[in-house]
């Protein structure tokens, strides 16, 4: 049963992304190629609408065969209101604080009803107070849920990453023996993979900020969830993630140390800057699934090293991605 599930989630993504590509249909959105844009054509964004139906319809599905509700009810709950408001800025452009506002909402919507909160720092023993838990819980989410939609600016990029991401997950889970997680994740691989068909260079179809902003919610809530059920730490989530996480946290910091207006829509970001060097979408995004693939790698072994090689596995990540925006602002400078 679960395997007919997963094909079906497949089909049923594959489908509804090639329904929503095509002018006449419902829902139908496009993103006019500007100033700020890395594509030239335009081009449908609803491509999340057929990511997130396919992924909710079989999650309930599969919720409703084992009997297993928690915390995946609140998981979609919380991420449709996400999807809701991300879908209406789609269609009319609405301003960023009635959107931070919905993403705070979801995320203690979430945290409350499931009480998977965040009690300790990565590598530190001590417990916060419940005062720095819920502030810190609370970032954490809402930062995912943007920095995943900042990075959704590029041919095949969040969708494959997602689904190298999430499959780093649901690997762990099963590793775990941690079957229903491991489920979870392998429904949402199958509906990002859909959607893939569609959205790899040249793409057909954008997900959207329904598809890229409900995709950072669940990446934030999933990494919550595996540390609840001790499959992996927190640390080992963002060094997963680390490629989108990575780029966009140090480009945020950079953009507010040059005092530049960061909420608006960039081309600054390291993936972008790549693709006006002359890189194109398909090779920058080849590379890009070749270093998140070997972060899950790194991941994985990590979860067998003593602290002392963990640490020093972070060392040399650091030291990597430090080399990786060194050359890329270098050659930005020629």
């Amino acid at each position: 049963m679960i395997f007919i599930l997963i094909i079906i989630t497949f089909l049923l993504s594959a489908r509804l992304t090639h329904y929503f590509s095509h002018s006449k249909t419902v829902l139908y959105r496009v993103d006019e190629p500007n100033l700020r844009s890395l594509h030239q054509q335009p081009t449908p964004l609803n491509g999340g609408i057929a990511i997130l139906t396919a992924y909710f319809i079989n999650s309930l599905i599969l919720s409703g065969l084992s009997a297993f509700f928690f915390p995946i009810i609140w998981i979609i709950i919380s991420c449709l209101a996400i999807a809701i408001v991300s879908f209406i800025d789609d269609c009319y452009t609405i301003s960023a604080l009635p959107r931070l506002i919905t993403h705070f909402l979801a995320a203690l919507l979430f945290l409350w009803q499931t009480d998977l909160w965040l009690t300790q720092l990565p590598f530190l023993s001590w417990n916060m107070p419940n005062s720095l838990k819920i502030i810190i819980s609370l970032l954490f989410i809402v930062w995912m849920v943007n920095l995943y939609n900042f990075m959704d600016g590029m041919d095949g990029f969040a969708g494959g990453m997602a689904i190298i991401g999430f499959g780093t997950f649901a690997l762990l889970g099963g590793l775990s023996q941690q079957w229903l997680f491991m489920y979870f994740n392998l429904l949402l691989v199958m509906a990002c993979s859909g959607f893939l068909l569609f959205n790899f260079p040249p793409a057909q179809i954008f997900m959207g900020d329904v598809g890229s902003s409900s995709l950072g919610f669940l990446a934030a809530t999933f990494s919550l969830w595996g540390e609840h059920l001790h499959i992996f730490p927190l640390w080992i989530a963002l060094l997963i993630f680390s490629p989108f996480i990575i780029d966009a946290t140090v480009t945020l910091l950079k953009r507010l140390i040059h005092k530049e207006k960061f909420w608006l829509p960039h081309k600054s970001h390291y993936y972008q800057r790549l693709v006006q060097l002359g890189w194109g979408h398909k090779r920058t995004v080849l590379w890009e699934y070749s270093l998140m693939f070997a972060c899950s790698i790194s991941a994985i072994i990590a979860m067998k090293l003593p602290i002392v090689g963990q640490l020093t596995l972070l060392i040399i990540w650091g030291i990597i991605y430090s080399i990786i925006m060194y050359f890329i602002d270098e050659r930005n400078k020629n």
